[in-house]
């Protein structure tokens, strides 16, 4: 159910900026999709698909889902790298998708040896555009 909550959410922020800009029906809306965002992304889209109908600015948007790399800061070095590559196992990646907290547990800075980092990028859900009808 989650899923649906922040498909309704993000339709009701792109509604509610639409306003804002003075836009009378919502053509497109770009959606970023963290990498690392714990829901599943097929039950978010048919969320979307499902909820958009409800508002009528909204009805007949299209929402192009954008996926975000996951990507990691150093916090001994400050040298940023991405989830991709690394090497893990296949449960090892499942944790780390699941809760990404865990990957403090699998991964270590590959400069500097550290495992102290942030996530940077690839966490969340925001909107990064809309499009509309004036």
């Amino acid at each position: 159910m989650h899923e649906w909550a922040l498909a309704e959410s993000v339709i009701k922020s792109a509604v509610e900026h639409a306003g804002t800009e003075k836009l009378k029906k919502l053509k497109e809306t770009g959606v970023v999709f963290g990498e690392l965002q714990a829901i599943d992304k097929e039950i978010f889209v048919f969320a979307l698909e499902e909820l958009r109908r409800q508002f009528p600015a909204a009805a007949a948007c299209k929402f192009k889902i954008i996926l975000e790399p996951a990507t990691f800061r150093c916090k001994a070095c400050t040298h940023e790298f991405p989830l991709k590559g690394l090497r893990k196992t296949k449960d090892e990646a499942e944790f780390i998708h699941f809760v990404p907290e865990m990957a403090h547990t699998f991964l270590k800075c590959p400069k500097c040896k550290s495992p102290d980092f942030e996530i940077a990028k690839g966490r969340g859900v925001h909107i990064s555009y809309i499009k509309g009808d004036r």
